[in-house]
């Protein structure tokens, strides 16, 4: 049940942060504002780590493979694409699309087994799931 309710709050705070986002871009630039949005991170999570953790910090560059270091610069792209996208198509929309690509891709992962991932066998329960997302956009696009 707190995974559940944490993804909630994730979901709601990764709308917000996209509205907010897009606000200071237009005040800005979008890669002035990305790197704004980086940099608090940042010092958050620096702040959380003096705080709570105190591990060592470079123990990050024992992962294996080299390959899964990468996340802050696809979370860069994240803030780039989430920006353009809601200034593009609104919040809501821009929302809908990005929630059935993350659970499209998450499938495949989980599919096929990648990055490390424990492959899970086809279900048509959740192909079925997909096309009803699909089908959301569909209708939620309808006019």
């Amino acid at each position: 049940m707190i995974g559940f309710l944490i993804a909630m709050i994730s979901g709601a705070l990764m709308s917000i942060q996209g509205v907010f986002n897009t606000q200071v871009t237009k005040a800005s630039g979008i890669w002035s504002a990305s790197a704004f949005v980086q940099l608090t991170a940042l010092a958050v999570c620096v702040a959380a780590w003096a705080v709570t953790d105190r591990s060592s910090l470079l123990a990050v560059f024992k992962v294996e493979p080299k390959y899964m270091l990468l996340g802050g610069v696809i979370g860069a792209f994240i803030t780039y694409t989430v920006i353009k996208s809601m200034e593009l198509l609104g919040p809501a929309k821009a929302v809908l699309l990005i929630v059935v690509a993350q659970l499209a891709v998450a499938y495949a992962i989980e599919l096929f087994g990648l990055f490390g991932v424990e492959k899970q066998p086809w279900q048509w329960r959740k192909a079925l799931g997909m096309l009803i997302a699909v089908a959301g956009i569909v209708l939620f696009k309808w006019k």
